[in-house]
């Protein structure tokens, strides 16, 4: 959660920064009259605004033309276009988020357009795609260009590159940038002394952090509220709660406020190992400054008062816009107070959109909510992927599910279905191992048959990876002859037929019996790479054990989906 407002943070200072070089201009000193001045005054005023909305809407059509056509129609029709293409606008285009690979052809498009020049704001920018989807030898290759061609690289990009190297796992490798920064004496901010402590208290490397933060002080940078948060999560981590509010009275003395998210994280943290008292300290404060907490954090802490068996009365005071009744099935029940009626107002707008299909509004609906943590209910967000999943809309209930996930909200099963549904009619997997895994820790089955063919579809696609994560997911009972084939199914469809072989050793050797869908796609698979010897022993195992078709009187519904994909269905 702090990563991504510190991330959000920098960005927007890269963003301020560009409107101050970008529009600074000294205005011409003109000795008008009064009266003069009052006449130009207003349409000075106007064409400053169109020109705000005619950037905003070219800005807006160069991203579509790149989200919804070919490169090459998309080249073409960028080429027509009749604006000046500076750093400005091609950095805003860039940060509208485009498909990645349109990214980098845009980027590079714009390198040989005549008179303009890469600055380091657009290759920063580039640099973040490359590291938000994980490329990170595309981005050491921006980032190799910009020391190539003497762009300055200054503390920004460098806490980029910080921030992508440890999501990805490479702790070594932020904590190389960070002494490569300091080497290169770039002015560190206080976002990057942050960012640093982020990452090496993650990572358990408390005395490195602590080195930092007193190399912060001596340069006399003063920390700032995600500072003092960074440093309150590694106490409450570590069971140091009081310390936790010893520097939640330092802050406030030093001048530096408690936000909404610094409450919120702390009370989840205490809320975790059932610290009633530090929980009413952060209250106390929140209800002096008229904090609220989100949603989930709110009843985490109900529910924590509860088995304490302390009394929540301060917890609601702080929250009177939770209105919350447990009946005896312990579902929730909004009463409709006017403290929530913004959010009976946007539950009552989705339902209008979704009656007139009006998915794009939806869409901007949930963009502009995601920012605001603006929380609807789980029926809304699984009618809404439901629906976007029957039109084929694969983007809009990919983005419903992503609110979710941020929203900590649990999506029905109908919906999940929905969304595994349209992947395998489309044969498209995005984050298809994302939302079974998100499936799964919600305490939602796949079934055997949804499981299997999963897998199965998983491997035609060649995505191995993804299939194997699936499998792994499935629970032990589920893992049975039909998922084992597909995911033999799946390594044979990469090329992979060794570790298919030993995927089916595996399934003899836990005495899990093969079916003739089984047996169909050894002897197919390895006769379609040569293996003709191999495939003949299957065929003979095959005969020998299913003479008639069966093995047994009685054949599990198991080996009844197995036979249903793969007797038939072989691989490809």
């Amino acid at each position: 959660m702090w990563s991504d407002r510190a991330s959000g943070y920098w960005k927007s200072s890269i963003r301020a920064l560009h409107s101050i070089r970008q529009f600074r201009q000294k205005k011409p000193v003109h000795r008008t009259s009064q009266k003069i001045r009052k006449l130009i005054k207003k349409p000075i005023e106007k064409e400053n605004v169109d020109h705000k909305v005619y950037m905003r809407d070219t800005i807006g059509n160069i991203s579509k033309i790149l989200r919804s056509l070919t490169w090459d129609s998309a080249q073409e029709k960028l080429g027509k276009l009749s604006i000046r293409w500076d750093s400005y606008t091609v950095n805003q285009v860039l940060k509208s988020h485009p498909p990645m690979e349109k990214a980098w052809l845009f980027f590079n498009w714009a390198s040989r357009l005549k008179g303009f020049k890469h600055d380091q704001y657009t290759y920063t920018t580039m640099l973040d795609i490359f590291g938000e989807a994980r490329r990170i030898e595309s981005m050491n290759y921006v980032f190799q260009q910009m020391q190539e061609k003497g762009i300055k690289i200054d503390a920004v990009t460098y806490t980029s590159m910080m921030h992508w190297f440890s999501n990805d796992g490479d702790v070594d490798g932020a904590v190389r940038v960070w002494k490569e920064m300091k080497a290169k004496g770039c002015a560190l901010t206080v976002v990057s002394y942050t960012a640093s402590m982020k990452i090496l208290f993650d990572n358990k490397r408390v005395k490195e952090a602590a080195v930092v933060y007193k190399e912060m002080l001596r340069a006399g940078c003063v920390p700032n509220c995600y500072t003092y948060t960074v440093l309150m999560e590694h106490l409450t981590g570590s069971g140091k709660y009081k310390e936790a509010l010893e520097i939640f009275s330092r802050m406030q003395e030093a001048g530096v406020q408690p936000d909404k998210a610094t409450c919120n994280i702390l009370i989840e943290k205490f809320c975790k190992t059932w610290q009633t008292w530090a929980i009413t300290q952060v209250l106390l404060y929140m209800k002096d400054n008229f904090l609220v907490l989100r949603f989930p954090v709110y009843l985490e802490a109900l529910q924590t008062f509860k088995v304490a068996g302390e009394s929540d009365i301060l917890l609601r005071q702080v929250n009177p816009h939770f209105s919350i009744e447990l009946s005896s099935k312990e579902e929730i029940e909004f009463k409709e107070t006017p403290a929530n009626v913004c959010f009976t107002i946007d539950r009552g707008l989705v339902l209008h959109f979704l009656t007139k299909q009006n998915f794009f509004a939806i869409e901007c609906l949930l963009t502009g909510m995601i920012p605001k943590n603006t929380r609807l209910d789980s029926v809304i967000i699984s009618r809404i992927i439901e629906v976007n999943c029957a039109h084929g809309r694969i983007n809009g209930a990919l983005l419903a599910f992503e609110y979710s996930v941020k929203m900590s909200i649990n999506i029905e099963r109908t919906a999940y279905l929905a969304l595994l549904g349209v992947f395998i009619r489309t044969n498209s997997f995005p984050k298809v191992a994302d939302i079974v895994e998100k499936m799964v820790r919600a305490g939602i089955s796949l079934g055997m048959y949804l499981g299997a063919l999963l897998i199965y579809r998983l491997g035609g696609a060649r995505k191995l990876g993804s299939a194997s994560k699936v499998f792994r997911l499935l629970p032990d009972d589920q893992k049975g002859t039909a998922a084992y084939t597909a995911l033999i199914s799946a390594y044979f469809s990469s090329g992979n037929v060794d570790k298919g072989l030993i995927t089916y050793k595996t399934m003899r050797s836990k005495g899990i019996n093969p079916a003739l869908g089984t047996y169909d796609l050894l002897v197919t698979g390895l006769e379609k790479k040569g293996k003709i010897c191999e495939a003949e022993m299957y065929r003979k195992e095959k005969k020998t054990l299913h003479p008639d078709g069966h093995s047994r009187d009685i054949v599990s519904m198991d080996e009844k989906i197995c036979n249903l994909i793969f007797s038939r269905n072989l691989v490809s």
